[in-house]
């Protein structure tokens, strides 16, 4: 069981940083959301030790290390570490989803860029269909057109993210556009990072990205019908509560340069009344047929770790993929690089 004062950590971490999903959370039953939230917060905490820390690089090796432990059955002494080991040992969550996210944190720290609209999908599978995933291992669910529809959510979220932060993230000099949409639109992208300017052509790559994050929330809708029928208001709330900002980027005229878009409690509200009575009605339709289309080519790998049966003992603390292990080595011999560096001035 998850320790009660982990528990609180845990839960005040996510209402003071990720207020979209703490809403959305209290229409989770209980017994999920308290899952929920120790894995939110670990995920979240582990997202500000690489964004907000200066030696990114450490801060991934460290999660590498953390990840480790709690897999051994030995986490680190910190509250979000003790809970989310509980909910590995409670569910039986596969190693592979949890080491996806590492995978995007090391991509973070490596200052990556994504040359097309898929390399931005597949960043978003790492840090956020990953985390769907668990979220729908957290309630009992391994069917793979499930999950599919879970990790369609979790990159729709990413994608709205991205849109909402193109301008915070060029004054950090961070890029997550696709480069060949700003480079069709004429657009340069080291001289959008040295003037962030919300000209047309920048804010119609923000609208083509708003646009592809709706088409995943649609798809992902036929998932939410397929959970058990008392999780479903809280995925619909924070299907909704996330698409919301996605409205307020338009509101906007999709400048997110100089505008952070925002939503407003009384908004989160009304979603919230509206997930509840969505899936009430969910309930009594018939399953849609968009449920069976297949994954996203970038999250398969994804659905495939989280649909396999229960493992044996030990299982999921052994392995790691060849790219993620490639990326970590990358990791160390900048680390080392550095230290030496540091060493010699």
């Amino acid at each position: 069981m998850i320790n009660p004062r982990d528990l609180h950590v845990c839960r005040n971490a996510i209402k003071h940083g990720s207020l979209s999903f703490y809403a959305a959370s209290k229409l989770l039953p209980p017994g999920v959301r308290d899952s929920a939230l120790s894995l939110y917060a670990f995920c979240r905490l582990a997202d500000d030790a690489v964004d907000l820390h200066e030696e990114k690089i450490d801060a991934v090796l460290r999660l590498r290390d953390r990840l480790d432990a709690i897999y051994a059955g030995r986490p680190f002494d910190a509250a979000a570490d003790r809970a989310f080991a509980a909910v590995v040992e409670m569910h039986d969550m596969p190693k592979p989803l949890p080491d996806a996210l590492l995978e995007g944190f090391a991509w973070d720290a490596m200052e990556k860029r994504y040359d097309t609209l898929s390399g931005v999908i597949d960043y978003s599978a790492r840090v956020a269909s990953a985390v769907g995933a668990m979220m729908a291992v957290l309630m009992g669910v391994r069917d793979a057109d499930a999950l599919a529809r879970a990790c369609d959510l979790g990159a729709a979220m990413q994608l709205t993210n991205i849109a909402r932060d193109v301008g915070e993230d060029a004054r950090a000099g961070r890029i997550y556009l696709p480069l060949d949409w700003l480079r069709e639109a004429g657009v340069e992208p080291e001289a959008f990072l040295a003037d962030p300017i919300p000209d047309e052509r920048v804010r119609d790559c923000v609208r083509r990205l708003l646009r592809e994050a709706e088409r995943l929330y649609f798809r992902s809708e036929a998932g939410i019908a397929a959970l058990p029928l008392s999780a479903r208001p809280g995925i619909y709330a924070a299907r909704h509560v996330y698409a919301g900002i996605g409205g307020a980027i338009r509101k906007n005229g999709y400048d997110t340069i100089s505008y952070r878009a925002r939503t407003y409690k009384s908004q989160k509200i009304g979603w919230l009344a509206l997930a509840t009575a969505r899936a009430g009605v969910s309930a009594a339709m018939p399953r849609s047929a968009v449920l069976h289309a297949q994954p996203l080519k970038e999250c398969a790998f994804l659905v495939e770790a989280a649909a396999k049966s229960q493992p044996a003992a030990g299982v999921w603390g052994e392995g790691r993929t060849g790219a993620l292990l490639a990326a970590l080595a990358e990791l160390e011999s900048r680390d080392r690089r550095q230290r030496l560096e540091r060493q010699s001035a």
